[in-house]
């Protein structure tokens, strides 16, 4: 709280005293001291600092102009200016803490995203979900997921990037997937082989395609193609997009990570 000077206060005062009226500390008025910002007047004949009641009306303005997020810097322009300049000043810095409390309401949405994003996954309302990826898109799939990978790296990476993604972000990606499902069901109809120039570029499809939402690495990827032919909801739901299309995916990122050097039977998570 800023010490107001009182009137009746007719005796110097040591440094201690000034610093108890003020609430500041002894080693913030010997620093302001050494600056020359608001320095004591009168020594006692021991040689011992006493700050005279005009010394302490300036203490208590520095205060005061600190208390309002002026820098020493400027306060000591606006004790020693002019009053004409001093509401200047003041103007000066009101329009920079209403920048910094403009940034501040930024990052307070920033992070109140971030945290929906953590809990929902997917920052839209089920009818928006929808209009997105189609009437047939259950919301309860992100609940799901976080139910299932919350507490993992991936949900994490997920969820930082759904906070920023916005919907029209959210159809492109749903356009990108709708056409690459399209062409894994019409590679499953044509009998293209898994290991085949065109069954690896639709993996490698996939996996930028879900690189938007984490990275995903080859490895990752196996993982994936088994719970796709294993995991009796993922199965259904490929073999939905093509008949058989589950366990060619599967077959066809093996023959791709095959192609990279690795082995799909020990390939794990990462």
């Amino acid at each position: 709280m800023t010490w107001m000077v009182d009137d009746e206060i007719d005796e110097d005062a040591t440094v201690g005293v000034a610093a108890d009226l003020l609430g500041l500390t002894v080693r913030t008025l010997h620093h302001w001291d050494e600056i020359g910002l608001a320095s004591p007047s009168r020594r006692t004949s021991a040689g011992y600092r006493l700050y005279t009641w005009d010394d302490l009306e300036r203490l208590s303005r520095v205060v005061a102009y600190r208390d309002a997020g002026l820098t020493l810097d400027a306060i000591r322009g606006v004790l020693d200016d002019a009053a004409t300049e001093i509401g200047i000043t003041l103007r000066q810095q009101r329009a920079r803490l209403a920048e910094q409390i403009h940034d501040l309401q930024q990052l307070d949405e920033r992070l109140e995203r971030m945290t929906d994003a953590h809990e929902r996954g997917i920052l839209m309302n089920d009818d928006e979900q929808r209009e997105i990826f189609g009437e047939d898109w259950n919301p309860q799939q992100a609940r799901a997921a976080r139910f299932v990978w919350g507490g993992s790296r991936q949900w994490a990476q997920f969820a930082e990037r759904s906070a920023s993604r916005s919907k029209a972000q959210w159809r492109a990606l749903s356009e990108d997937m709708s056409a690459l499902q399209r062409d894994l069901a019409d590679a499953v109809r044509r009998g293209v082989e898994p290991g085949s120039a065109e069954a690896d570029d639709l993996v490698e499809r996939h996996r930028e395609l879900f690189s938007n939402f984490f990275p995903l690495t080859q490895r990752m990827q196996v993982c994936l193609g088994r719970m796709f032919e294993a995991d009796p909801g993922f199965s259904s739901y490929y073999n939905g997009i093509g008949e058989g299309l589950a366990t060619w995916f599967r077959r066809s990122i093996d023959e791709s990570a095959r192609h990279h050097g690795i082995d799909p039977d020990t390939a794990t998570w990462e």
